[in-house]
């Protein structure tokens, strides 16, 4: 068994140590905002969080995340944070189908955490390792301009 803390709770999975994170997120836990893109760490649909650090889930291995505080879309969505990223996405428009809306929300908190106040380029940087097939980007980082604008120390 492994034991890590999963958005704010400790668990333990009863899953193989050699099996992705991705798929004990989901067949294991529930979780559904990690999603399959393209299963190679190249879209960003299966964005988390393992320690603060945005990871592609589908990358990872169970076992390496024990011990480690590990945090999805589910495990954010309550807090100050993705209320404001929440509300500048929808404000900017950056969301059409919405598939690589998580992956693309856990990457701006992770370069928020890390940087309150990103240039344009740091944000294009921060979400290169997401897809999105629908808003062309700019809507994205406009929304994460705003998050960052307006985040008055929240990060």
């Amino acid at each position: 068994m492994v034991k890590f803390i999963l958005n704010g709770k400790k668990v333990e999975s009863k899953s193989e140590p050699l099996t992705r994170l991705l798929d004990v997120f989901r067949k294991e836990f529930d979780l559904t905002a990690p999603k399959e893109g393209c299963g190679e760490g190249e879209c960003g649909a299966c964005s988390c969080l393992i320690d603060g650090n945005l990871s592609n889930s589908c990358l990872i291995a169970l076992g390496s995340v024990a011990g480690k505080s590990v945090v999805t879309l589910e495990g954010f969505r309550d807090t100050q944070q993705y209320k404001l990223l929440e509300k500048t996405f929808a404000k900017a428009g950056a969301v059409q189908c919405g598939f690589c809306t998580p992956g693309m929300i856990m990457a701006a908190q992770s370069l928020l955490c890390k940087n309150p106040n990103p240039t344009e380029h740091d944000i294009r940087n921060a979400i290169s390792g997401n897809l999105c097939r629908c808003t062309g980007y700019n809507m994205i980082i406009d929304a994460v301009k705003m998050a960052a604008e307006e985040g008055n120390g929240l990060w």
